[in-house]
């Protein structure tokens, strides 16, 4: 899309407002160079150039009317290049012509890269293109493109390629020198399994699950495994417990070969130094953990509750989990999950306790208690009693639920009497358990409600915020339009920063872990041009002066005659320059609005108004900031002097606006070439609401008239301040 938007109300010619990046790769200049030039496109002359098809161009943009033609243009660089040249009036609601579309087609090669040579052909070429019908395929293709780039400019601008952009090579890839020694591989055997390393993760997940299955199946073979039943249960899961044996045995295997960090803060790589350390922190623990107790049933042992017994010493395995879980400390959901599962763990291992109390009980042949237990009742309940205090009763599975019921009642609550103490046993057990019951709400409901209020702790700053901001402006009576912009501001920077201030976040950091931050959050202002030649220093130096702003749609960025107090760069968004009500330009992502710096201090002062016309994030270095860090490297401040003037999309110097547009009004290649006349009649300056353009008629002849009997509306939003 090879297009320009010119001002048709401009008191001195037509100047460009806006350029497509499709202009700016055809022609090879850049938005900086034609910006506020003249749309006569002298700039674009060379000495092929027809001067009659240039006095028609001017004529055209006199009297405001349709023209297209055929014209050989010049790139910056010299080469020369056919167009088809299609300029359109865009009028308002009440038929001023507010602005010019210029469609710039590429025709090089239909024409076959040929050049003109017959002025008289060449101008009779032109007539013949003038007396054209408008319903040909090259004027609607024009105007459908026109159209739709309008439209598109009305919505959002077209961002630009992020891999067009010119990276500073001082910044981003030129690293500091680093001794070989910091950066030498070390040297370390295949085998060695690194402690950090993506299978070593995988594998501690893996081994924690397996540590949390011995934690559930031990205690509740230890407690349950008494009669024929259950002994039978517990051969039925043989093949997970050996499974489990073997992932603990290999896990020793691994532990071996694995690096830990020294108390210095190193990496250990040496086997040997692996080993011994191992041997002296966690190796017994997990050799007894490891011991294949399971195999006994494979030699058909009989296997006795003290066997049972023997394999509680897994569960110190437990004790590696609490020592992870300051790794898992930043991830809430994950703290989360783990603090409800030793909490359902503790639970479980308190209901073994209670089920072989209710089993003493009934074992114990004590007149007085024997009957009164836990277990009886529930035998009772369930109409299936003991028999012979041994016989009968209900089953393993109703005694675990009930068991399970009671603990986790007990540790939640003070219970609710179905299941309830009745020994003294019983009783003691409960107290505990309700003791137990208070250090959990201390230790794993704190922990829970930490992170929850963590995770809420931004929408509470906000609602904190919020309600300041509201109570300032009812204790200071704002009007309300002043209040509903302060609210949309306040929501909208809410929105974008969630309420970190990253000047405030970075301050208590050293400068030099600070300026790299800051290279990093400011790349794209120091991807500019005018910074290519700059020291690595300098542009740390200029990165800690970057500021960011803000700017929501129909806000002021700056006002005629305010005082410039620093450049600004686009990031996101679109802003429009104005004057009188007149737009001078319409700026968008990537570009540089300010002034050139003065050789006195004398103040500098805005010669127009900006205006955002969307959201705009903007970066902003301070003029006198600036100023410091061109003392502090005099070679670069000459270079920046005479370049800021070429880099900048618009000069908002007092008395700058001429130079910006008569400064490419000529071409240096048509030194002999008469000037462009400035606009014979200066157009009203109002507040335009909306603009329209003429229909096609292709049923009349093409007249460079701008009269027209029906008109479509096509919105422009970035025209005056009235629209929005």
């Amino acid at each position: 899309s090879n297009f320009i938007l010119a001002n048709a109300q401009g008191r001195c010619g037509f100047p460009i407002v806006y350029c497509s990046d499709g202009f700016c790769d055809l022609t090879g200049f850049a938005r900086t160079e034609v910006m506020q030039k003249n749309c006569s496109c002298r700039f674009l002359c060379g000495a092929e150039t027809s001067e009659p098809i240039l006095q028609s161009i001017e004529k055209a943009l006199d009297s405001r009317q349709e023209y297209q033609t055929e014209v050989c243009f010049y790139k910056k660089g010299g080469a020369a290049f056919w167009c088809l040249l299609d300029i359109m009036p865009i009028k308002n609601e009440k038929g001023e012509v507010v602005l010019f579309l210029f469609s710039f087609k590429d025709i090089t090669e239909s024409r076959g890269r040929s050049y003109p040579g017959d002025k008289k052909e060449e101008k009779q070429r032109s007539e013949k293109q003038r007396s054209k019908k408008p319903g040909n395929s090259h004027l609607r293709a024009a105007r459908r493109q026109g159209r739709t780039m309008l439209h598109r400019l009305s919505s959002q601008f077209v961002r630009r390629d992020h891999s067009e952009m010119k990276i500073n090579r001082n910044v981003f890839e030129n690293k500091p020198s680093i001794p070989e020694y910091k950066v030498a591989s070390v040297q370390k055997s295949r085998f060695i399994l690194l402690h950090y390393s993506i299978f070593k993760a995988l594998w501690d997940w893996l081994i924690l699950l397996a540590t949390f299955y011995v934690a559930i199946t031990v205690p509740y073979n230890v407690c349950f495994t008494g009669t024929e039943d259950s002994l039978s249960a517990a051969r039925s899961t043989i093949v997970s417990d050996i499974a489990v044996e073997m992932l603990f045995i290999l896990d020793i295997i691994l532990n071996f070969r694995t690096t830990y960090v020294s108390q210095s803060g190193q990496v250990v790589y040496d086997p040997r130094s692996i080993c011994i350390h191992y041997v002296a922190t966690w190796f017994f623990v997990d050799l007894i953990a490891a011991l294949p107790f399971d195999l006994l049933y494979i030699f058909n042992v009989t296997v006795t509750s003290l066997v049972h017994l023997l394999k509680t010493v897994r569960l110190l395995r437990l004790l590696r989990l609490l020592q992870k879980l300051d790794r898992y400390s930043q991830y809430s959901a994950m703290v989360l999950t783990l603090l409800m599962s030793m909490f359902a763990l503790l639970a479980h291992w308190m209901a073994c306790i209670w089920y072989v109390i209710g089993r003493n009980e009934l074992e114990s042949n004590d007149p007085r208690t024997w009957d009164i237990g836990w277990l009886h009742e529930l035998g009772k309940r369930l109409e299936a009693p003991y028999i012979n205090n041994s016989l009968g009763g209900p089953s393993i599975r109703s005694a675990y639920i009930a068991s399970l019921y009671f603990t986790l009642s007990s540790l939640t609550s003070v219970g609710f009497g179905n299941v309830c103490a009745n020994t003294d046993t019983e009783k003691i057990f409960s107290i505990c358990t309700m003791l137990i019951g208070a250090l959990m709400h201390a230790v794993v409901f704190g922990n829970v409600t930490a992170i929850i209020q963590r995770m809420y702790s931004r929408r509470s700053l906000y609602h904190t915020r919020m309600k300041d901001l509201k109570d300032f402006i009812r204790v200071h009576h704002l009007p309300q339009q002043l209040k509903q912009r302060m609210l949309e501001y306040f929501q909208t920077t809410w929105s974008v920063n969630n309420g970190i201030d990253a000047n405030e976040l970075l301050h208590d950091f050293p400068d030099e872990l600070r300026a790299d931050v800051a290279m990093h959050l400011n790349k794209d202002i120091l991807q500019l041009p005018i910074f290519e030649t700059a020291s690595r220093g300098c542009l740390r130096s200029l990165s800690l002066h970057i500021k960011t702003s803000f700017c929501a749609p129909g806000e002021y960025l700056l006002r005629q005659g305010d005082a410039l107090q620093a450049n600004y760069f686009v990031c996101s968004g679109s802003l429009e320059v104005l004057k009188d009500n007149v737009v001078l330009a319409i700026l968008g992502k990537g570009d540089l609005i300010g002034a050139d710096l003065c050789s006195t201090d004398q103040v500098i002062k805005t010669n127009a108004d900006v205006k955002a016309l969307t959201y705009c994030d903007l970066q902003h270095i301070g003029l006198r900031g600036l100023c410091e860090v061109l003392q502090l490297y005099p070679e670069y401040a000459s270079k920046f002097t005479a370049d800021i003037h070429q880099d900048l999309t618009f000069n908002l110097r007092e008395g700058s606006e001429m130079e910006g547009l008569c400064r490419y009004s000529r071409s240096p290649r048509l030194s002999q070439a008469p000037q462009p006349r400035p606009e014979s009649g200066a157009a009203p300056q109002k507040a335009l609401p909306s603009i329209v353009e003429d229909e096609e008629e292709p049923d009349e002849v093409f007249q460079q008239s701008p009269a027209s009997t029906s008109r479509r509306k096509l919105l422009l939003p970035a025209l005056s301040s009235s629209v929005r």
